[in-house]
């Protein structure tokens, strides 16, 4: 009967026994698949005092293995093609002598691995255009950066790194502030009395105003990798291969990455086991696209806090004991968007503008009598691209606005935020949108609500079309006003929406002849539809004028949508 072992060493000395000999692969281990990110995103982890996981061994002797039975060394060379993933190889087999080799890993491979390339093996990168037999290759350095001010780390991004650890494939000097990893195996690193001033050394071309960051990184470094116990392992010993291969496969099958919200979910359903199957109730009809993540957030907007986006047991359990609460605020925004007119399937890419209206909905029980202050936030965040960066921060931001006005939204709530306040420049540069922008689309969506059929496909059409202004220059026109027109032809003020049918019946139609086609009634239909001022020429010589009037209209409406 298998007996297990629990200890745990420092990460020198399992790369030591790697070195040695004394930890092999058995011959069933999978392929070295990690790439340059998993590489420095587990350094990253090791740095941020995360665990790495428990490693699990299989203690090897003569007992439970035959002279036939093989092994594999670990690599100490890889290399990554041009998409920095390793090339796949095989591992060489090997018999081992169970004198020294007497641990094979079963669990933590891939970890292990790339700890021993970082620090002892050798890394190299296939460049797009390298044969891969006789290509040439480019030598590779791990390295981290010192200078905290060259750190830019991205809030928005789930499992982003926190610290700037890359590979190079920079030939030469490094910068004066990068610092290679496996340079703390040096001995002036790990001599107590000569360690101080060596990273000293290694920072004097640190700016001042990071010279204690560098140091504390050097110095955690050290300690990571020499004196904490990092690898916890399970030691099974007395068990036969036959057994050893049916345990690598229960803890090796089926592994996939994971995105943010099934880790979430996991953490969730640890805390409420039916989460998974109430969040499947929900997520049918007008909410299918939004998926798991769109609730998550919804729940952390409500009970917990969305900057830091991680599910703890209070936020569960609040979840869990609110739920018949929490899904009326989701079909009252359902409700609220439908008596609006708008389609809520347009927000399953960009949800996070609805967080805080569910916010708002959840705490005024009233809501509906403020419908015009929630309308104008909606158009506002759409059409100024509020949540284009920053996303957790401007959550946060309106949360306390919303507070700060009796959990309430307003328009003086809106004023007061830089970004959401309506200036003559942000009405101005909607109005020079182009065709194929998200901001045109969008501003043309809200301007024909009024009249567009949601059971038909609208698409951005030319009002002169595109086609002409490839011509020739009109005689009576000027080059200057020429190109000038050239430029407009793309913008708001020369586009509207036409359904796909139409849209391909009228193609590079004149304006002047597409209208002249329609009888009364539809002619009076498409002048109301495409805001274009009656009076207007739609002759193409008077380009010029039409546009500015048109524009004019659409400034006024694109204000009475704003406010």
């Amino acid at each position: 009967m298998s007996r297990l072992n629990d200890d745990s060493i420092t990460i020198i000395q399992a790369l030591t026994n790697i070195e040695s000999g004394k930890y092999v692969m058995p011959a069933f281990q999978r392929q070295f698949v990690w790439g340059t990110e998993q590489i420095e995103k587990l350094w990253d982890s090791i740095l941020l005092d995360y665990p790495i996981a428990t490693f699990l061994f299989w203690h090897v002797d003569d007992s439970n293995v035959s002279w036939d039975t093989y092994f594999c060394n670990f690599l100490s060379k890889v290399t990554f093609d041009s998409r920095k993933q390793a090339d796949t190889m095989n591992y060489e087999l090997t018999s081992i002598d169970v004198r020294t080799s007497d641990t094979a890993v079963l669990d933590g491979q891939q970890r292990l691995t790339s700890l021993f390339l970082s620090l002892f093996g050798e890394s190299t990168i296939r460049p797009n255009y390298a044969r891969r037999s006789t290509g040439s290759l480019t030598y590779t350095k791990l390295l981290i950066e010192l200078d905290q001010n060259k750190i830019a780390v991205d809030e928005e991004e789930y499992n982003s790194k926190k610290f700037d650890i890359r590979f190079s494939e920079k030939v030469g000097r490094l910068s004066p502030t990068q610092f290679e990893i496996r340079t703390i195996l040096q001995s002036r690193f790990q001599n107590n009395e000569t360690r101080e001033q060596a990273i000293e050394d290694e920072i004097s071309n640190v700016p001042s105003n990071s010279k204690e960051y560098a140091r504390n990184i050097l110095n955690k470094l050290y300690h990571k990798i020499f004196t904490e116990k990092l690898i916890r392992y399970t030691e099974i010993r007395d068990m036969k291969q036959d057994d050893a291969l049916e345990m690598f496969v229960r803890f090796n099958s089926g592994g996939k990455a994971l995105k943010k919200s099934e880790i979430t979910m996991s953490i969730l359903e640890a805390y409420w086991p039916s989460a998974k199957s109430e969040f499947g109730k929900i997520l049918v009809g007008a909410y299918t696209g939004f998926g798991s993540d769109f609730i998550i957030r919804a729940a952390l907007m409500l009970y917990g806090d969305v900057v830091k986006s991680n599910i703890n047991k209070k936020i569960a359990e609040d979840l869990k004991n609110d739920w018949t609460g929490f899904k009326m605020s989701l079909l009252n925004l359902e409700e609220l968007l439908k008596e609006m007119k708008i389609d809520v399937s347009r927000f399953a890419s960009s949800w996070n503008v609805l967080l805080p209206i569910i916010y708002y909905i959840y705490y005024a029980p009233d809501y509906k009598k403020n419908t015009a202050s929630i309308r104008a936030y909606l158009i506002r965040a759409i059409f100024f691209t509020y949540f284009q960066s920053g996303t957790t921060g401007k959550l946060q931001q309106m949360k306390s606005n919303i507070n700060n006005f009796d959990y309430e939204i307003t328009i003086e709530m809106l004023d007061q935020i830089n970004d959401l306040r309506v200036t003559e420049g942000k009405i101005e540069d909607i109005l020079n949108s182009e065709k194929g922008s998200r901001v045109a689309g969008e501003v043309l969506y809200y301007l024909g609500l009024d009249w567009t059929n949601r059971n038909f496909k609208y698409e951005q059409d030319h009002l002169h079309p595109d086609t002409r202004f490839n011509d020739s220059k009109p005689v009576s026109i000027q080059m200057d006003d020429w190109h000038r027109w050239r430029g407009m032809r793309n913008r708001l003020p020369n586009l509207h929406l036409l359904e796909g049918r139409s849209n391909g019946s009228k193609n590079a139609m004149r304006l002047v002849d597409y209208y002249n086609d329609m009888n009364q009634d539809q002619k009076e239909d498409f002048i109301k539809q495409a805001m274009i001022n009656p009076n207007s020429s739609l002759e193409f010589e008077n380009f010029e004028e039409f546009y500015e009037a048109r524009k004019e209209i659409l400034k006024g409406k694109i204000k009475g949508l704003l406010i």
